[in-house]
């Protein structure tokens, strides 16, 4: 149930945007952003981009708000529900997208 719950509030994350903003998956394409095993999303070293940084803040903030709701609702904690969807966002990249491993190392999908 927590998986199924966590899994739509994840998945409504596109994140609408002013059409001069990136959007999640352009700034995924271009290699900018990957996701990491705590839930969020963290820019990827050496890809300065200040449109890019602003989306990671933005829908860091929605998620973070996201699995607070999920983990209230079911009587988990924070932490937990952040590994859950860290886990289910990393196994759902497409090739070529990145994301940082338990370990900390950014890598290629």
């Amino acid at each position: 149930m927590l998986a199924l719950m966590l899994m739509a509030v994840v998945s409504g994350f596109a994140f609408s945007a002013p059409a001069n903003a990136l959007s999640l998956d352009e700034a995924r394409a271009q290699g900018l952003i990957g996701e990491q095993p705590n839930g969020y999303l963290g820019l990827v070293p050496g890809q300065s981009n200040a449109r890019a940084a602003t989306l990671v803040e933005q829908i860091n903030a929605k998620r973070r708000a996201a699995y607070q709701s999920v983990a209230d609702s079911n009587g988990t904690t924070l932490k937990s529900v952040e590994a859950l969807a860290g886990s289910k966002l990393i196994g759902r990249l497409q090739p070529g997208q990145w994301f940082r491993d338990q370990g900390g190392q950014w890598r290629r999908r």
